[in-house]
């Protein structure tokens, strides 16, 4: 008979999938936490012979599918407008329009193997996520048991309470819609030479050495700094961006995390005397080969931090 033990050990998993149908690490957090108590009060009819996972994936997609309409849709800066210049008047979005991150200890299951890791965690990147949201809400939950889950169109067909034959024509436009976005970055584990322009990446911010940090640069990378619309592309205008508007930088120290599948970066900037350092972004990048090309910079440090672990506030 599973326990509430037995139910707690399946949460990143179910945090993860909810993740990725609702782009928001808190309302993944709400909607696992819903399907908890769905589970617990429902436990008499729990028929093993599934597996007590899959039974509670069922439950998530359900709940998941009643917090989403067809308009409902999180996003990054680069799908809400044209490219910007160093210029611009920086406006914001409220949090909601938005997709956030999450870490990677809450979203991708301790005992996953390693095949399956790969495949979870290409799922939670952040061009992944935003892609998905292009999905209405039971095209995602078909694409996601199917393709990153591995159920049959049989099984997915018995949980959402529908024919094969209509699994499989949405996993059909699901999978054509998803071809046109460029989901190619960052599918492999880090190489060598990735952890190393990571280390070098460090170095240079910390430095502040503008020229080496923009060495580091894929050609076209994109710079982002969620609630503001804003982004920038390419090297110049990033250049031009940090020894400009976002000199403040300036001076920061990072502390590595990871978020998204993807390495990330706790960023504090100085602020005063007595060399304290305070949160200013958490920082989630995306590889391409040995370049960085995206830089993205989550502002939103009250809610993010203490998610991240991160603290409030770093002594000199």
């Amino acid at each position: 008979m599973a326990t509430a033990y037995n139910l707690e050990e399946h949460r990143a998993a179910l945090t993860g999938h909810c993740y990725r149908m609702l782009g928001s690490a808190a309302e993944a957090d709400d909607a696992v936490q819903e399907t908890m108590v769905r589970a617990w009060r429902n436990l008499d009819r729990f028929e093993e012979r599934a597996s007590l996972r899959t039974w509670l994936y069922r439950i998530a997609t359900r709940v998941c599918l009643d917090a989403l309409t067809d308009e409902s849709r999180r996003a990054r800066p680069m799908e809400l407008g044209p490219v910007g210049s160093v210029d611009d008047t920086l406006t914001t979005l409220p949090g909601s329009r938005w997709i956030e991150p999450i870490p990677d200890a809450h979203a991708l299951p301790s005992d996953a193997d390693p095949s399956e890791l790969v495949v979870l965690r290409q799922s939670v990147r952040l061009a992944f996520v935003a892609a998905l949201q292009h999905l209405p809400p039971r095209q995602r939950a078909v694409l996601l048991l199917t393709e990153v889950l591995g159920w049959s169109a049989a099984e997915v067909a018995d949980s959402l309470d529908t024919s094969v034959a209509a699994v499989n024509s949405a996993l059909q436009r699901a999978r054509a819609t998803l071809a046109a976005h460029d989901l190619t970055q960052g599918r492999a584990p880090l190489s060598d030479a990735q952890s190393t322009l990571l280390d070098r990446y460090v170095h240079a911010f910390e430095r502040y050495d503008v020229d080496a940090l923009t060495q580091l640069l894929h050609q076209d990378a994109t710079l982002s700094m969620p609630p503001y619309a804003l982004w920038l592309r390419g090297h110049e205008p990033i250049r031009d961006w940090l020894l400009g508007r976002g000199s403040g930088c300036r001076g920061s120290r990072l502390i590595p995390t990871s978020a998204c599948g993807s390495p990330a970066f706790g960023q504090y900037r100085p602020s005063g005397p007595g060399g304290r350092h305070q949160p200013w972004a958490l920082i989630v990048l995306e590889l391409s080969g040995d370049r960085i090309a995206g830089m993205n910079s989550f502002l939103d440090t009250e809610a993010l931090f203490p998610r991240f672990g991160l603290p409030l506030e770093l002594a000199s």
